[in-house]
């Protein structure tokens, strides 16, 4: 090739080098201005929302956007692991100016706040190797604050290295102990290593992962912040209004069908850690049987593979880890409720639906008395004739009768809701025709859902068996049989106050033609009713409270709607018109059976453990100020451990409760080896369910005295 030639080719080459970079340019250009596009129309569409769809009237003043302020930065940052003392104080001007800028649909506070983080995080970026690249010394006094809200922000960069200093130590003793003392699948192979080599493979592990946590955190995209944004104005108005953008919604879809590959848990964000939500019955993680509500989840492996520290992880990413195909294991390291560390495999799974319907079984003490537990009230909207939950309780409560039972427990612990009709149709089979909840929106009077059939299917002697993750459509049903003094409710101090109904709205339909280029644009859940009793109270905040209370392990900790943040508030309104139950009073005999209860409760030996243990929670959730003397934490972490075994090894123990299938389920059950297992595992947990035990005891008072 010739000297021109090759002059002319390397200008040819400059020139498209030039043009392929300025396309670049002007992408990002139009990718930045259509994000802030975006932006300002999420905002104009989610104030209309709130103005025209919510069921409070919305006030967008100073206190809102102080509010909204506090929650956004709350959710930022929320381990105050990055902003120094001077970034929160520089932001102070916004504190009563984000509702304005909600009016005129400006980003300002959002985007400043983006950047400051991004800054902040690139420092820890640019000092995390130099911290992890020398050994600690586990044997100087000091400890970390591992609570949020007790620790104050960093007041310079000198501070926040030295707290970055602390936590990767934390990570790292816990690392140790977990290899040392028997907690991981690695034990056997380090058991003999010395202390020396196993501080060093935890660093080594720490700094993996922290490569790999920064790596992911340059994912986080500027939509994922406006989406941290938009919700803290949503849940300033309430918990449960939410903006869902178009990958988010995709996900809530596939959730609420149930109809995925995975473990089979819903998970939320609680204190800046991803906590276990709820156990989809039927589903992998509730076959497994060890992971639990409440469960805050730490770490996640593809197997036996190296796991991936999940703490400050975005929901969505967390997710992809955890979700995978059928057949293949994921591991969670989790911390329970008593600060124990647990590694749980699982082996994921699709659900099994008839795991998820209403069953039951016999109960034999005294009386024989009929059992049914109730998962969810489900209904199957896509077909004619599909799955409900209040025919497949007719069809249940119509085969206890023909075995002669004498009373039925109905057990509705652990079921979040579902459908509103079928709890209505369910109260209908034990009362005459009558109201059985109040639905109210905004503005409007409350409309009455009624029980239209005289009829009544089940007579007899009748418990109703809550906790408190029962909610929404099981408070109704709940709810309407206490109304009636048609059932005793037992349970914990009270179910969790979800008195609420939410409608999702896709934001897709309602923008204009002229901005359709935006979409997809996600969607919103807006809160737009409100459930009352029919004795005119909601059952919002307070949930139903049980007439007859047994302790619980979970007493004492912060659960329901009135812990989460900016709660509807409870009120009442009218009474329906209703007649209470009058063939048997059970209001007359409630105090007799309570008294009797108590007596027992304050005998068993099962019920002062629990109640201890409940003592033991309440401690451990105070214990945040952690010691980072290593002998200290072990001799910690073996303690709990310790209190936490002997506890469960002692509620082990058969109650004594004879449990007898149903003759006509036996041959579907033992012609199928699956559901056999799953029907001994069941059978084989009723028998130690403490619960269970005591309100079989108040059923057979409740007979002698019906």
């Amino acid at each position: 090739m010739s000297r021109l030639a090759k002059l002319f080719t390397a200008r040819i080459l400059t020139v498209l080098l030039i043009l392929v970079s300025l396309s670049l340019s002007l992408l990002a250009f139009r990718t930045e201005n259509q994000e802030k596009e975006k932006s300002e129309v999420l905002i104009d569409l989610i104030y209309q929302g709130l103005n025209i769809n919510h069921f409070s009237t919305i006030n967008l003043n100073d206190d809102f956007s102080k509010m909204t302020y506090d929650l956004y930065l709350d959710r930022l940052d929320y381990g105050k692991r990055f902003l120094l003392q001077s970034d929160v104080a520089e932001w102070e001007k916004y504190t009563y100016k984000l509702d304005d800028e909600i009016r005129n649909k400006t980003t300002m506070f959002l985007e400043e706040s983006i950047d400051t983080l991004n800054h902040r995080m690139a420092f820890v970026e640019s000092v995390y190797e130099k911290l992890l690249n020398q050994p600690y010394d586990f044997k100087t006094p000091e400890s970390l604050e591992v609570d949020a809200e007790k620790r104050t922000y960093p007041a310079n960069l000198t501070e926040l290295e030295d707290l970055w200093r602390k936590i990767f130590k934390y990570q790292v003793m816990t690392r140790i102990y977990e290899d040392l003392a028997g907690d991981s699948s690695e034990t056997k192979e380090i058991a003999s290593s010395s202390f020396t080599e196993a501080e060093q493979k935890a660093r080594e592990k720490v700094l993996k992962s922290t490569k790999e946590w920064f790596k992911r955190s340059k994912e986080i995209t500027y939509a994922d912040y406006r989406s941290l944004y938009l919700n803290s104005i949503l849940n300033v108005v309430d918990p449960h209004s939410a903006y869902f953008p178009p990958e988010d919604k995709e996900n809530f879809d596939i959730s609420m069908s149930g109809q995925f590959e995975g473990i089979g848990a819903t998970l939320s964000v609680k204190d800046g850690v991803i906590t276990v939500a709820a156990i989809v019955p039927g589903s992998a993680s509730d076959r497994q049987g060890e992971l639990e509500i409440e469960d805050k989840i730490l770490k996640v492996a593809q197997g036996a593979e190296e796991p991936v520290d999940v703490v400050d992880m975005p929901l969505d990413q967390a997710v992809r880890l955890i979700r995978g195909k059928k057949g293949s294991e994921v591991r969670l390291t989790i911390r329970k409720a008593d600060n124990t560390i647990k590694i749980i495999p699982i082996i994921r799974d699709v659900v099994i639906l008839e795991e998820t319907y209403a069953k039951s079984l016999i109960l034999e003490r005294d009386s024989k008395i009929g059992y049914i537990k109730l998962p969810k009230f489900y209904a199957d909207f896509t077909k004619s004739g599909g799955k409900t939950s209040s025919m497949d309780m007719k069809t249940e409560i119509q085969k206890l009768q023909k075995e002669g039972i004498e009373g039925l427990i109905i057990d509705l612990r652990d079921n979040g809701g579902g459908s509103l009709q079928d709890a209505v149709e369910i109260a209908g089979y034990f009362i005459e025709s009558g109201p059985v909840v109040q639905v109210k929106a905004r503005g409007q009077q409350a409309l009455v859902l009624d029980d239209k059939d005289a009829s009544v299917l089940y007579d007899g002697p009748l418990t109703v068996l809550v906790n408190e993750y029962s909610a929404s459509a099981s408070e109704i049903l709940a709810a309407a049989l206490q109304d009636y003094n048609r059932a005793i409710i037992l349970g914990s101090k009270s179910t969790f106050g979800k008195g609420t109904v939410q409608k999702m709205i896709e934001l897709d339909r309602v923008l204009p033609y002229e901005l359709r280029n935006l979409q997809p644009i996600g969607a919103l859940k807006m809160t737009i009713q409100k459930f009352y009793r029919i004795n005119g109270k909601t059952t919002q905040l307070y949930g139903v409270v049980p007439d007859i209370i047994f302790p619980e392990v979970n007493q004492y900790r912060e659960i329901g709607e009135k812990e989460l943040e900016h709660p509807l508030p409870f009120d009442e309104i009218a009474t329906a018109k209703f007649n209470t139950w009058n063939t048997k009073k059970i209001s007359d005999k409630i105090a007799k059976l309570e008294a009797e209860s108590r007596k027992r409760i304050a005998q068993s030996e099962a019920f002062r453990l629990i109640q201890q243990n409940a003592e033991i929670l309440k401690n451990r959730d105070d214990e945040t100020l952690i010691s980072l003397n290593y002998q200290a934490y072990e001799n910690y972490r073996k303690q709990i451990t310790q209190e936490s075994s002997e506890l469960k090894n002692k509620l082990k123990e058969d109650t004594g409760i004879k449990v007898v299938s149903i003759a006509e389920d036996l041959k579907s059950i033992e012609s199928d080896s699956i559901k056999n297992e799953l029907h001994t595992k069941w059978k084989n947990g009723l028998k130690k369910d403490v619960e269970l035990y005591e309100t079989v005891h108040v059923m057979d008072d409740l007979v002698k005295a019906w």
